[in-house]
């Protein structure tokens, strides 16, 4: 299971401020942001964002293990 959170700007086009994903073998962060879409119904890509696995950036590239934390949040976010 992934877990995935979401903040600033991404938190409110998705509507939640987290969600739980099935983890598969080979699991990407784009992978997992295709999934975030598909559950949400918004369509992220495209938009300026980044990515942070267990509190690291990443890029969305980035293989993804089973339990691990997945932040997605623009590049400038505020208080």
């Amino acid at each position: 299971m992934l877990h995935v959170k979401f903040f600033a700007s991404i938190r409110e086009r998705v509507g939640r401020s987290q969600m739980e994903l099935p983890w598969a073998e080979g699991m990407s962060v784009a992978a997992a942001l295709q999934a975030v879409e598909a559950s949400s119904g918004v369509a992220l890509r495209g938009q300026h964002l980044l990515a942070a696995r267990n509190h690291e950036h990443v890029t969305f590239d980035e293989p993804l293990a089973d339990g691990d934390e997945l932040a997605f949040f623009p590049p400038v976010t505020g208080g």
